[in-house]
């Protein structure tokens, strides 16, 4: 009985880990626990759907796309990082969100690059496939309090424009 719950179990976990939905976002962190012994009670599994982040063990919930409306009044309270994944020759030709910094969609997984695990960032790029990729890789490497801007650069133009021409 007891090694068909196991064996149960082991299957489960290596399904969810399998999933591309899922991000296992942290491990063992007591200091009695031995080097390479994995702590259960201390795993977090972030789900991903595409609509909703959710970490199972943490209060605090965000919502990942950010509008927008939203966007410009981050910017302007300065409460977030707003950071472009774009190339950057993308960013000579077609321009930039201003107040936006360029981290390359590349240079992410760079921890040297990119703010503190603290602070609220907003990723965008061109078009928001770019800037999704870089929130699953932030939230990989530990950060909690990360959005994107799904509408991106595109977006972002044709309401300046808009505004031009009023």
């Amino acid at each position: 009985m007891a090694l068909n719950v196991y064996s149960w179990l082991t299957r489960s976990i290596v399904r969810v880990l399998e999933s591309t939905s899922v991000i296992p976002a942290y491990t063992c962190s007591r200091r009695t626990a031995s080097v390479g012994q994995t702590c259960l009670s201390d795993i977090r599994v972030i789900r991903y759907d595409g609509s909703s982040l959710r970490n199972f063990t943490s209060s605090s919930q965000l919502s990942i796309d950010v509008s927008y409306e939203q966007l410009k009044k981050l910017l302007l309270s300065d409460s977030s990082v707003v950071i472009d994944v774009r190339e950057p020759w993308e960013l000579r030709e077609y321009g930039n969100i201003p107040g936006s910094i360029n981290v390359p969609c590349k240079s992410v997984h760079g921890l040297i690059l990119m703010p503190s695990q603290s602070q609220n960032i907003v990723f965008t790029c061109l078009a928001g496939v770019r800037s999704k990729k870089a929130l699953e890789t932030a939230v990989s490497l530990g950060y909690t309090k990360v959005q994107h801007y799904p509408g991106g650069w595109q977006e972002w133009a044709e309401h300046q424009l808009i505004k031009t021409k009023e």
